[in-house]
């Protein structure tokens, strides 16, 4: 099995109410049980990471003592969930006032799956999920309308730092389906591409990594790794380990009879 850089994410409207509430978005990241994602959807073949891929073939991953510091990363599930359910209650929910919304997501497995295990873990934060399922031509567009409360998405990255931040969540790319925008967080994003020294970069996209997880900007759920297998006359192929995309190069391969 190896990883695909690709991850399963959670993306949030954050100019419609409720969710233009900052305590609204740390309830749900708090709600996930990214371990059980992983069971479910791969057979535990999977891991728990941020924006970057995790180690060890993502290189700018957290390690992991870091990244259960960060909100709805401690193993704790439990303990995540009592914290968003008190935080929901002080919203004015509850085991008898609960929220109502539509999960969107397009309409294929690796989309629809984990989104009904998404359903199933926000039941348990007084929040009560609807699938809506939408077809591949216009899922996309529906993201680009910002034509959804929540959803979940997939986005392949190429585990490169500047290619992750500048690409998902600078003010306006293209691919930043839910419109987050911080200005003086883009300041650190140009500070870290710049910076020679491996060491301290590392230290400045983990500091990005912790404000995107505070933020609740496009919360990262897990991400899962694929099988390959090929017959043993191909030769020279390369097994890529941060993206499916690049598998399909074949410029290399060759048959040996």
């Amino acid at each position: 099995m190896t990883p695909g850089g690709i991850s399963r994410n959670l993306i949030i409207n954050r100019d419609a109410a409720p969710f233009d509430n900052a305590d609204m978005r740390r309830a749900m990241v708090l709600s996930l049980d990214r371990g059980a994602f992983i069971d479910i959807i791969s057979d535990g073949q999977g891991d728990i990471g941020g924006a970057m891929q995790p180690l060890p073939e993502g290189l700018w991953g957290m390690p992991p003592e870091v990244l259960k510091t960060l909100p709805g990363y401690d193993p704790d599930v439990q303990k995540n969930r009592t914290e968003a359910r008190e935080i929901m209650q002080r919203l004015g929910y509850g085991p008898d006032k609960r929220l109502a919304l539509k999960v969107s997501t397009r309409n294929i497995p690796p989309f629809r799956d984990p989104a009904v295990i998404l359903i199933d873990q926000l039941k348990e934060v007084y929040i009560d999920g609807e699938l809506e399922i939408v077809e591949t031509a216009l899922w996309y567009p529906k993201m680009y309308r910002k034509d959804y409360k929540i959803g979940l998405n997939l986005t392949g990255g190429g585990g490169d730092p500047d290619q992750e931040f500048y690409e998902n969540y600078a003010c306006g790319a293209p691919r930043n389906y839910s419109g987050y925008c911080n200005a003086e967080l883009e300041k650190l994003f140009e500070r870290q591409s710049m910076e020679p020294d491996e060491g301290r970069r590392k230290k400045l996209v983990w500091e990005i990594e912790r404000k995107l997880a505070e933020d609740g900007a496009r919360p990262i759920i897990f991400y899962n790794r694929f099988a390959y297998c090929w017959q043993p006359q191909v030769k020279g192929w390369t097994m890529m380990v941060n993206s499916i995309i690049n598998n399909f190069r074949m410029e290399d391969v060759w048959l040996d009879k």
